[in-house]
């Protein structure tokens, strides 16, 4: 097998949607991703919603926390295959140069934090963002990577989110 993929998601706060995100892409991969998250203004803490459905995953909770897209954006980081913003204002931010020109994408979710009625609603809109980051993570694992060229890789990419509708 080779070796892993690196997927860094983003989001504004990195304390929901793209810390779900990196748990989902590692655990559900079997070792053909390694997910990764960062924000643009990170909330500094994870949302105790996000680590309860992590926690479900087996993914170790250790690795969570709320950080700075900056980590990644620096000469030495961690070299990223794809990036992909899951919130309207983080694809429309000034983004870090990103070391070795990784595939980009957007799959822009709502925010679950934002969403008012209580516990319940909030925890609803938590499972509907994880469902359609689940089925979009499934179709990336299931593209030919390896025989796709950069353009090609990037259209599909950002195809997989138009395919599927938001909560399937």
């Amino acid at each position: 097998m080779s070796s892993p993929h690196s997927i860094l998601f983003l989001c504004n706060g990195n304390s929901a949607r793209s810390i779900l995100a990196e748990a989902l892409a590692t655990t559900l991969s079997h070792g053909k991703f390694i997910g990764y998250s960062a924000g643009a203004k990170p909330a500094g803490n994870v949302h105790p919603i996000a680590i309860e459905l992590i926690k479900s995953m087996g993914y170790p909770l250790q690795l969570l926390r709320s950080k700075s897209w900056d980590e990644f954006g620096r000469e030495g980081s961690l070299r990223m295959d794809f990036i992909i913003t899951l919130c309207d204002s983080a694809a429309g931010e000034e983004c870090p140069y990103w070391p070795g020109h990784p595939s980009t994408a957007h799959w822009g979710f709502p925010d679950p934090t934002a969403v008012e009625g209580g516990d319940e609603s909030v925890l609803h809109a938590f499972k509907k963002v994880e469902i359609g980051l689940r089925n979009r993570i499934e179709l990336l694992m299931d593209l030919p990577i390896a025989q796709l060229d950069r353009e090609e890789l990037k259209e599909r990419l950002q195809s997989i989110h138009h395919h599927i509708q938001f909560g399937q």
